[in-house]
């Protein structure tokens, strides 16, 4: 069975870190982009990182959106087929659900900006885990 697991999420104070994981089963995770999305309460999904396949020319390139960069690192395990997310310097705003995502769009980091393309191109998602920071 294909799927995505997300965990590692929690409740964490202002200023705090946790470590997102994206654990593949039924497929190999090297072979596609992963991105991390969150939602949160009241407002539209948005797009946090995203990393290219361990495959393609960009060879595990990472995009961050504005709000994850300097803060945020997305990275690959192989031999655990898992992508984790590490979040630092953590603040209220992080507060959401966090999902990933599989899949082979064309230009990875517009996925992250356009949710249209996200849907269109990953066609993996996990069921997501829940980040709550607290000020």
């Amino acid at each position: 069975q294909v799927q995505l697991v997300e965990s590692g999420g929690g409740l964490v104070q202002r200023g705090g870190s946790l470590r997102l994981s994206c654990a593949a089963s039924g497929f190999d995770l090297d072979y596609y982009t992963i991105g991390w999305f969150r939602q949160a309460p009241g407002k539209e999904r948005e797009g946090v990182s995203c990393i290219t396949s361990s495959i393609s020319s960009d060879n595990d390139r990472p995009y961050y959106a504005d709000s994850a960069k300097g803060r945020f690192t997305i990275f690959r395990d192989s031999d655990k087929n898992t992508v984790y997310l590490q979040m630092n310097s953590l603040e209220p705003d992080d507060t959401a659900v966090y999902y990933c995502a599989a899949g082979d769009p064309p230009r990875p980091e517009e996925v992250l900006v356009h949710p249209s393309l996200a849907d269109r191109y990953l066609e993996v998602w996990g069921q997501g885990t829940t980040v709550t920071v607290s000020s």
